[in-house]
């Protein structure tokens, strides 16, 4: 029973121990101020990797638009919270914003998803590379508000006219500002922990059989009668939603998003694609593993101004070789078939 729970459950309680650890740490006023700076971000960018993760390694399909989804879903679960800030209370405001964030990316993933996924391979992640690139220089130039005359939406600063009592949602290149500051460590690690349940049980469940048998030989799922383009379309909107959440998060911890072009631009999406990739495609376990380690390691380096990027350069290297040489592959499969032999005989003896 507790060899069958650990096995389903050891990562919950690997991130719910490190949950522990970073909390009673920071209460003991032994962490730094950024370093605990750095935990709130290290969350929704795990959250994010989990979420391309499933749409390239359990779907298989490539995509390198998901700082766009994100996008989304942080202007969206923004504006909600500026809306109903003197409205709503903290905490179900907070959680209202969850959910309007998330339909949102989810809606745009859907409506996205519907000519994207007639693609394949390297013309899909062109596609979805765009879809990215619009969001953000759209939100960019986007002019919205709202007073007593209704809602306000301009692509012209000088066209954009409002009561002097009205409130200003996005300012165009200056973003939005004035979000209530609501995430936090725990937040995000409870919404990781809520994402990786979703996603395993996803994999788990009949539909996830669907999509990875999708993923593994399209024309022989389509012969055993499995709807191709529904299960797509499922894992696809999925994907998006949760990055969404991410995005919630992001907006609710930096409180104005004044240049957009640095959180959501290409290099946010190839970012989340390396943490996938070197995390191991289709291993959501490490996909979060390798998003903490990528994330923290840089910043954490900074005082090496003149090496870090050459060290950040050679981890990367090194989890590369680790998770896809074959021959370090096979040496592993060896120490762990070795592992479990001695531990057998040991449970044995006892």
């Amino acid at each position: 029973m507790l060899k069958t729970i650990g096995k389903k459950y050891g990562f919950y309680i690997v991130i719910v121990l490190f949950w522990l650890l970073m909390t009673l740490l920071g209460n003991a006023g032994m962490l730094t101020s950024h370093f605990s700076s750095l935990l709130v971000p290290m969350t929704y960018y795990a959250i994010a990797a989990v979420a391309l993760n499933l749409c390239v390694g359990i779907l298989g399909e490539l995509s390198i638009g998901h700082a766009g989804f994100m996008c989304i879903g942080a202007f969206s679960g923004a504006i909600f919270s500026l809306l109903t800030k003197e409205v709503l209370p903290g905490g179900l405001r907070f959680f209202l914003a969850f959910v309007v964030g998330i339909a949102f990316a989810a809606l745009f993933g859907f409506l996205i998803g519907i000519p994207v996924l007639r693609l394949k391979g390297d013309y899909l992640a062109i596609v979805t590379l765009a879809f990215g690139e619009i969001i953000k220089n759209v939100l960019q130039a986007v002019y919205l508000g709202v007073d007593a005359q209704g809602v306000h939406l301009s692509l012209d600063m000088t066209t954009f006219r409002m009561e002097p009592d009205g409130l200003t949602l996005i300012k165009g290149a200056q973003g939005v500002s004035g979000t209530p500051r609501n995430s936090s460590f725990t937040v995000g690690i409870i919404v990781l922990l809520l994402t990786l349940f979703l996603v395993h049980h996803l994999m788990d469940s009949r539909d996830g059989r669907a999509i990875m048998a999708i993923r593994d030989n399209r024309i022989a799922a389509e012969a055993t009668g499995i709807h191709v383009t529904r299960y797509k379309m499922l894992a696809f909107t999925i994907s998006a939603a949760i990055a969404g959440a991410a995005g919630v998060l992001f907006s609710h911890n930096v409180t104005t998003m004044t240049n957009i072009s640095n959180y959501f631009n290409y290099n946010a999406s190839i970012m989340l694609l390396v943490y996938v990739v070197l995390g191991g495609i289709g291993n959501i376990n490490g996909s979060v593993i390798a998003a903490m380690i990528l994330y923290l390691l840089p910043e954490l380096m900074r005082g090496l101004n003149r090496y870090r990027m050459l060290i950040y350069a050679i981890v990367l290297i090194l989890m590369m070789l680790v998770n896809w040489a074959p021959g370090v592959q096979e040496r592993r499969r060896r120490l762990k078939a070795f592992l479990k032999t001695r531990l057998t005989r040991a449970g044995k003896e006892a």
